[in-house]
């Protein structure tokens, strides 16, 4: 059973969406603040964190932030009254999965985290392949059975997210790959607003992935992988 952190100070809002969960499978624990999510972390590490942003004691983009500094994998889905689109940006930035602005529908939440957990499971499943890439002066190195990137040697934690992208990104290499696709296979949803969020994963991709130039911006469509196979 997968165990889901709740991360919010609001005790309603906190306790039914721990209850949803936990009548929808899934193990929950709610949290009123970051220092009693931290504590929670240092005893058990979980599944995935669902975090507020407006906390008593502190911001919660900063708390993800040390929390993906320890463990980068772990899936987060941002759940927050900041309907900002740049604070939505700077939630993707930070490695978030999914950001959900309140008020909220609990069913929908459900079925993206199911949705999120499916792309997960599903891609430790796949293909058990390792590939290798050059732009000719460094080497991409990638590897399926253990989800692992490295670039001249050095190994490169990406967000599960981050994988998505790449991996869909190299597997339909040499095409041109639009922003909308990215979105309706990298995260189940392609609604326009959120298309600057790719951007921003591809920026975060682009920065972990130096030296190297991996990824073409075809301005005006979308993104090609420029690797060529070794």
């Amino acid at each position: 059973m997968k165990l889901i952190y709740v991360v919010e100070d609001h005790e309603v809002i906190r306790n039914g969406v721990v209850q949803y969960l936990t009548l929808s499978g899934y193990e929950s624990e709610g949290f009123k603040c970051i220092a009693d999510a931290s504590a929670g972390f240092a005893h058990r590490v979980p599944d995935l964190l669902i975090q507020d942003v407006m906390l008593p004691d502190g911001d919660g983009f900063a708390f993800v932030k040390e929390i993906k500094a320890k463990s980068p994998r772990l899936p987060v889905i941002f759940l927050t009254a900041r309907v900002d689109e740049s604070d939505r940006i700077l939630g993707f930035e930070l490695g978030a999965d999914d950001y959900i602005t309140k008020p909220f529908s609990p069913k929908e939440l459900v079925l993206r985290i199911q949705a999120l957990f499916r792309r997960i499971d599903e891609g430790a499943e796949e293909s058990k392949n390792q590939y290798k890439y050059f732009d000719g002066e460094n080497t991409l190195m990638i590897d399926e059975d253990i989800h692992e990137i490295e670039v001249n040697g050095q190994k490169i934690n990406l967000t599960a997210a981050e994988w998505r992208i790449v991996l869909y990104l190299v597997t339909n290499a040499p095409n041109l790959i639009t922003r909308a696709q990215i979105l309706e296979e990298c995260f189940d949803y392609s609604f326009e607003s959120y298309e600057r969020v790719v951007d921003t994963h591809i920026k975060n991709i682009r920065t972990k992935l130096r030296p190297g130039n991996w990824i073409d911006t075809v301005r005006g469509y979308g993104y090609r992988f420029s690797g060529k196979k070794a």
